[in-house]
């Protein structure tokens, strides 16, 4: 992949159903051009579908990390026993046998029976846990034919309005203005189920500590001005208030010895640890299986 392959991952991964117009214009190339990359990224296996999900603060979801190193005889084959747990949705591993659980969770009461499953499911003995909160939206909630319109994009949203209005039994108008009344209101993730590991690009995690006196978004910020082309993903847990993680992309080793130093020279910052994605995989969970409830009772 290069810049521009990068670009437009993260434009379709915060909205996949983004025009190729919209997406073209961003990018400074033709429609057809984007059309191109598009392609390329399906058949290579970075991109393999565009998902249609409800979003965390429709359904109240608390997004969770339990992530450490690995004591499993066979850390590659500690996905398949993570998945059958329904609020995985992503399992990673990296070098060192370093691995890493993402889970949706329905509330925090279910915190520490997950923790539990992962730790002994996944062989990490003394994981660290980050926790993402997601408030429910006060405006509006989604309904049934919202339910049934998100099922019928579930794994293509780039789906046009009036094939998912045969499936759903609607007009093209109406399926129209409830996908723009779920996006107003927040109800609504498309998103992509994203690879980047099938490319010969370098994914890095890289958890950054910063001092108790120093603004971990002041650091972010900082660094959004240096190397925002290779930051991918920011995330900062609500529970771990002096650490700041990154996905950070990169063409060589080399580049990635850069940014270490980068930014282990940013004011503020007491160490950084970066960790090689070697593999991941993305799971369905209970918020896909909401879409296929909801389909079924259409038919």
């Amino acid at each position: 992949m290069d810049s521009t392959d990068i670009k437009l991952c993260m434009f379709l991964l915060v909205n996949s159903r983004t025009p190729y117009h919209e997406l073209a214009g961003r990018l400074g190339l033709s429609i057809n051009a984007v059309h191109k990359r598009i392609r390329a990224l399906l058949d290579l296996g970075v991109i393999r579908a565009f998902r249609a999900r409800p979003s965390l603060n429709a359904v109240g979801a608390v997004t969770v990390w339990v992530y450490g190193r690995s004591g499993a005889d066979r850390p590659s084959e500690v996905y398949k026993r993570l998945k059958e747990n329904e609020s995985t949705y992503w399992v990673a591993i990296s070098g060192g046998g370093y691995l890493y659980v993402g889970g949706y969770l329905k509330d925090l009461s279910e915190l520490d029976t997950y923790v539990s499953f992962v730790k002994k499911e996944g062989g990490i003995s003394d994981p660290t846990v980050g926790i993402q909160p997601s408030g429910r939206p006060q405006r509006a909630q989604l309904q049934l034919l919202d339910y049934q319109i998100l099922a019928a994009l579930g794994k293509d949203s780039r789906k046009a309005a009036t094939l998912v209005a045969r499936e759903v039994r609607a007009s093209a108008k109406t399926v129209h203005n409830r996908l723009e009344r779920m996006e107003e209101n927040g109800l609504v993730d498309f998103s992509l189920d994203w690879y980047p590991d099938a490319s010969n690009d370098i994914i890095s995690v890289c958890h950054i500590d910063v001092s108790g006196g120093t603004s971990r978004t002041a650091v972010l910020s900082s660094l959004r001005q240096r190397i925002h082309e290779n930051i991918l993903v920011e995330i900062m847990f609500a529970n771990l208030p002096n650490q700041l993680t990154l996905f950070l992309w990169t063409n060589t080793m080399r580049q990635m010895d850069g940014l270490r130093e980068l930014i282990s020279g940013e004011s503020g910052v007491v160490s950084v640890t970066m960790n090689i994605l070697q593999i991941g995989y993305m799971f369905d969970t209970w918020r896909d299986k909401l879409l296929t409830r909801s389909g079924d009772s259409a038919n």
